[in-house]
C-alpha cells in the first residue's frame, strides 16, 4: 500500500516539474476560483478505466449457452459491465426506458471483484476508487435512456449520501426522489451506537418525460350519489394545515345561509382563504371587524366577487351538516362559562371560541354549529385517474399498517418482501444458496412495473443472480407484456479461483432454469436469451479481427431486431422484421439483385465491407448500401 501511494505521488509531482513558480501560482490561484459545491474524488491519482474510446468492443454470441431457439428478444451479456455498456451505448442509445442496478456498497470487505487491489479498508483511495468505477459507468448508462426512463440504484444507508451527490455529477437535473425500502424485520447487529440498520434505499434519476404509472385509484370513499350532476362524490376536510398567524385569511366564521348557523375557524388549522388569487384584501387589515363568509349582507342575491366561500356553496362544493348540535348563547357570561367548560365547538383538544380570541362578543346570540362543513369531491373533477407512488416501500408484513385518511390511498405504495424473500427465492431456484444477498424478485418487479409498458426494454449491468429477469418474466406472464431484458454480469475469476464464471453459472443459469422449470408458481415464465461475450478490439485492427457475425449481433441489436445466429456460408445474410429488413452483404452473390427489385426502400439496411464493390453491380439500382466498419465505429464513438 505505501509503495503504491508513493509511486502515485511521484507521477503527481512529474507532472508539474516543467512549471515556473509564477506558472504553478497562476494554477493554484485558477484552482481557487473555480471551486464548485459538489463531490470531489481524486481522479488523477487513481487507476482508472481505459478511456471510453480507448478500443472497440465487440460482442459475440456463445450458442451453447443461449436458451431457446433464435431469434432472442433478451440478452445475458459477460464480461466487465463497463464494456458491455459501451457495445451497448453503440446499439441501444436511447432505448432503455428502465435501469435498475445493486451496485458493490464498497464495504471495503472485498465483495466485488472490480479493481479489488484498492478495497483495502486502510486504502486512502478506495472511496475514491469506488465513486470513479461507478461515475464512468453511470454517464455511459445516461445515454442508453429513453426519453422517458428512468434509472433507480439501490444502496445502504452508509453510501447514499456519497453515491447521490456522484449521481448528481454524472446525471445532472435528472434526481427525482428515492424510495425507503424494509431489508429485514427485527435485525440485532447493532453498530457502536446500538442501532440496528433495516432499511436501504432506491435512488431515482429519470429524463424529463419519464412518470411513474401510478396506481389506479378505489374510488371506495365516493359513496354519494348527485342527481344534478350526475356523478359520485365524497365528502372530505375543508381545512388547510396552517394556525392562524400562518395564515389570517383563513381565520373567519364560515356562515350558512339556509339555516342562518355561523361555523369558527379551528385556530390550528383555519378555513381555506376565501378569496380568489390575486385578491389585494386583507383580513387583518380589518382588525375591528369579525370576518364572516358569506357576507351576512350578501346571502340573498349576487355573491361579492372577493367572497369564494360564497361561491363554493352556491356551486354545491361545500356543505353543512344536516344533524348536529347547535347553541346560542345570549350573553358573554354564558359563553365564557361554556368555554370554561369546554362546552363550545372543539378540535380534539382545542376550543374553537376561547377567552382570549379576538372578537369574542361576535358570537353572542348567534347560532353556533358544532358540526363541521365539509369539502365535496366529485370523481368527475379529479385532476389524475391515478395516485401517486409513494416514496415509502412498505413490507409485504405490514400492509395492514398503512395509515388511512382523506388524502392516503392504501394502494399507492409499493410493496415488497424483505432480502430474505430473495434468499429463499434463489434457494428455491438453484436447490442451494448459489448467491448471497439476492433483492426481493418483488421488490424490482414493483419499480419495474411502475416504470415500464408492456413493449419496454429493462436493463441491469450488475445483474448478479438475474432477480431483474425473473421480474420482467413475471410482468409479461401477469399482462402479456412484451418487455425485453438485458443482463450484463462479469466471471468474477479470481487468481484462486480461475475458472469462477458467475454470469454463465448464476445469472444465465437462473433464467435457464425458470424456463425449465416444472414448479407450478414458474409455469407461464418463459423467456429465451442470447448469452454473448464482450471482446476488445484495436481500432487499427478492426478490418481483420472484427467478425461477421459480431458485426451482424451489432447491426441486429442497433435496428431494434432480436439476435439470430449468423451464417457464415451465405454471401449475404437477411433478417426481416415486421417493420424491418437488414442485409450484410460479405460478398457479392447476384442472387442479392434479385432480391432488391421491388423492394421497400424505406425500411431498408444493406450493409457491406466493401460498399463500392456491390454497388458497381447493381446497375443503377437505388440502394443506399453502407459501410460496416465506419458505422460501427462512428456508433461506438458517438
Amino acid at each position: 500500500m505505501e509503495r503504491k501511494d508513493k509511486g502515485k505521488a511521484s507521477h503527481m509531482a512529474g507532472k508539474y516539474d516543467d512549471l515556473s513558480h509564477a506558472q504553478l501560482v497562476e494554477l493554484l490561484e485558477k484552482r481557487d476560483r473555480t471551486k464548485k459545491l459538489g463531490l470531489v474524488w481524486e481522479r488523477d491519482e487513481i487507476e482508472a478505466d481505459a478511456a471510453v474510446d480507448a478500443n472497440f468492443i465487440a460482442c459475440r454470441i456463445d450458442e451453447a449457452l443461449s436458451d431457446k431457439p433464435a431469434p432472442w428478444d433478451n440478452l445475458v451479456i459477460e464480461g466487465d459491465n463497463f464494456d458491455a455498456l459501451r457495445w451497448l451505448r453503440m446499439t441501444h442509445a436511447g432505448r432503455v426506458k428502465c435501469i435498475y442496478i445493486d451496485p458493490p456498497y464498497n464495504t471495503g470487505n472485498k465483495d466485488w471483484v472490480y479493481n479489488d487491489s484498492y478495497m483495502d479498508k486502510e486504502d486512502r483511495f478506495r472511496q475514491s476508487t469506488w465513486l470513479e468505477f461507478l461515475y464512468r459507468r453511470l454517464t455511459l448508462a445516461r445515454d442508453l435512456l429513453a426519453e422517458d426512463g428512468v434509472l433507480l440504484v439501490s444502496i445502504n444507508d452508509d453510501q447514499r449520501a456519497l453515491l447521490e451527490l456522484l449521481m448528481d455529477e454524472a446525471l445532472p437535473g435528472m434526481r427525482v426522489a428515492s424510495f425507503a425500502w424494509r431489508t429485514r424485520t427485527g435485525g440485532n447487529d447493532a453498530k457502536g451506537a446500538f442501532i440496528s440498520e433495516n432499511h436501504e434505499h432506491v435512488l431515482i434519476y429519470a429524463k424529463s418525460a419519464f412518470q411513474f404509472g401510478g396506481y389506479e385509484k378505489t374510488y371506495e370513499k365516493y359513496i354519494y350519489w348527485d342527481d344534478t350532476k350526475r356523478d359520485h362524490y365524497r365528502l372530505s376536510d375543508i381545512s388547510q394545515p396552517k394556525d392562524m398567524t400562518e395564515r389570517i385569511n383563513g381565520f373567519y366564521a364560515m356562515y350558512d345561509p339556509e339555516t342562518d348557523t355561523y361555523y369558527p375557524s379551528n385556530p390550528q388549522r383555519v378555513w381555506p382563504s376565501p378569496f380568489p388569487k390575486g385578491s389585494k384584501y386583507d383580513a387583518a387589515q380589518h382588525p375591528d371587524v369579525m370576518p364572516v363568509f358569506p357576507p351576512d349582507d350578501a346571502t340573498k342575491g349576487k355573491v361579492p366577487a372577493k367572497d369564494q366561500i360564497g361561491r363554493w356553496i352556491k356551486q354545491g362544493h361545500i356543505v353543512f351538516p344536516d344533524e348536529q348540535r347547535v347553541e346560542v348563547f345570549d350573553t358573554l357570561e354564558e359563553l365564557r362559562t361554556a368555554i370554561d367548560n369546554a362546552d363550545v365547538p372543539m378540535a380534539r383538544r382545542t376550543r374553537k371560541i376561547w377567552h382570549e380570541m379576538p372578537h369574542l362578543e361576535f358570537w353572542v346570540g348567534k347560532r353556533i354549529g358544532y358540526g363541521i362543513p365539509q369539502w365535496v369531491r366529485y370523481k368527475r373533477e379529479l385532476k389524475n385517474s391515478t395516485q401517486p407512488v409513494s416514496s415509502w416501500i412498505t413490507p409485504l408484513a405490514e400492509t395492514d399498517t398503512l395509515p388511512d385518511g382523506d388524502d392516503v390511498d392504501l394502494n399507492a405504495h409499493l410493496v415488497s418482501g424483505t432480502n430474505q424473500e430473495g434468499t429463499t427465492e434463489v434457494q428455491d431456484i438453484f436447490g442451494s444458496k448459489a448467491f448471497t444477498y439476492a433483492k426481493p424478485v418483488s421488490l424490482i418487479r414493483e419499480m419495474v412495473r411502475q416504470s415500464t409498458g408492456p413493449d419496454d426494454i429493462v436493463l441491469d449491468f450488475f445483474a448478479g443472480s438475474a432477480t431483474a429477469a425473473q421480474a420482467v418474466m413475471e410482468l409479461n406472464a401477469e399482462d402479456g407484456g412484451n418487455r425485453r431484458f438485458i443482463m450484463v454480469s462479469s466471471t468474477e475469476a479470481t487468481e484462486d479461483d480461475p475458472d469462477k464464471n458467475l454470469c454463465r453459472d448464476v445469472t444465465a443459469e437462473r433464467i435457464r432454469r425458470l424456463n425449465a422449470s416444472d414448479d407450478a408458481k414458474y409455469a407461464d415464465l418463459a423467456a429465451g436469451f442470447a448469452y454473448l461475450r464482450t471482446h476488445e478490439i484495436a481500432f487499427e485492427d478492426l478490418d481483420y479481427d472484427l467478425q461477421p457475425a459480431d458485426a451482424w449481433a451489432a447491426l441486429e441489436a442497433m435496428h431494434d431486431l432480436p439476435l439470430t445466429l449468423y451464417d457464415g456460408q451465405a454471401a449475404w445474410n437477411l433478417h426481416e422484421g415486421e417493420t424491418t429488413a437488414l442485409v450484410l452483404v460479405d460478398r457479392f452473390d447476384p442472387g442479392l439483385l434479385q432480391w432488391l427489385k421491388g423492394r421497400d426502400r424505406q425500411n431498408l439496411f444493406v450493409y457491406a465491407w466493401a460498399p463500392g464493390q456491390i454497388a458497381q453491380h447493381l446497375d443503377g439500382t437505388h440502394v443506399d448500401i453502407r459501410p460496416v466498419r465506419d458505422t460501427l465505429v462512428k456508433r461506438f464513438q458517438q
